[in-house]
């Protein structure tokens, strides 16, 4: 069965780090009141390249719903079709429009809120920021219930940390957020935490237990039995990361369905 394609005009784009070539867009899908999806939710871009042939590429929407719009951020790749396509000018001005269809995926939020840990590299904060746009929005009631949100958001250089300002922000405004954000290459200037994303999971997770005298590791049986649980992690970026977490996390006697993740790679 074909599925139902939808035109998106772009109303933004803005280039986030001139260094990792990352772009944020805003899109609105046109003739439509509302385009409904969950946060961590995918869109599909469809596009023919130069030689007609058609070419398919899933981007994790990065805001929460809003009407009809929706936005992504997007690494421009060496030699990569539609990376190039949408961060090029002459190929998507601004007003120009694109087919997308979606949305997809299962990377979502499990229901009820619990405390999570959001863990990120690179451009998978995308769906991190849908996720903290939805539970904490600017215009809304929170939708947290005062659960405890850490984002531990890892990547090589301080000039590839998307949205910083906002994540800042955003744990300023709201106690219950935490915003971890490391480098595993820092110059001597950087202030902020450095190591790889397990460092900080780790600790997140051992003074949480400590603070509520929870033994570690678990005992895999109970948690399993109960299928119950206080806490979830949800982890987006490359495989080999995605897999050292889900590791880590296992060591602690986590439940494999506590663990949420997506691979873009």
């Amino acid at each position: 069965m074909a599925r139902e394609l939808y035109t998106a005009r772009l109303l933004r784009k803005t280039c986030i780090s001139e260094v990792a070539q990352c772009y944020h867009f805003v899109f609105e899908v046109e003739g439509r009141d509302s385009f409904d999806y969950l946060p961590g939710q995918f869109i599909s871009a469809v596009a023919p390249d130069e030689n007609g042939k058609q070419q398919t590429r899933a981007y994790s929407i990065a805001s929460a719903a809003s009407g009809s719009k929706f936005e992504l951020c997007v690494n421009r790749v060496e030699n990569g079709f539609f990376s190039n396509y949408l961060a090029d000018l002459s190929d998507l001005p601004v007003g120009g429009t694109i087919q997308i269809h979606g949305p997809h995926g299962h990377f979502v939020l499990q229901e009820p809120i619990t405390d999570s840990i959001f863990v990120a590299t690179g451009t998978g904060v995308a769906p991190m920021r849908a996720f903290a746009e939805w539970l904490f929005p600017a215009d809304g009631p929170d939708r947290s219930q005062g659960k405890d949100i850490w984002l531990v958001y890892g990547t090589r250089h301080e000039t590839d940390v998307y949205y910083k300002e906002e994540f800042e922000a955003l744990a300023k405004r709201a106690p219950n957020f935490h915003y971890l954000a490391t480098l595993s290459r820092a110059l001597d200037d950087w202030a902020g935490l450095r190591g790889h994303v397990q460092v900080h999971i780790s600790k997140t997770v051992e003074e949480r237990a400590k603070l509520r005298g929870i033994p570690l590791p678990l005992d895999p049986a109970i948690v399993a039995a109960a299928q119950s649980f206080d806490i979830y992690c949800y982890i987006c970026g490359l495989n080999f990361m995605v897999s050292g977490v889900r590791e880590l996390l296992d060591g602690y006697g986590w439940h494999k369905k506590q663990i949420v993740f997506e691979r873009y790679d």
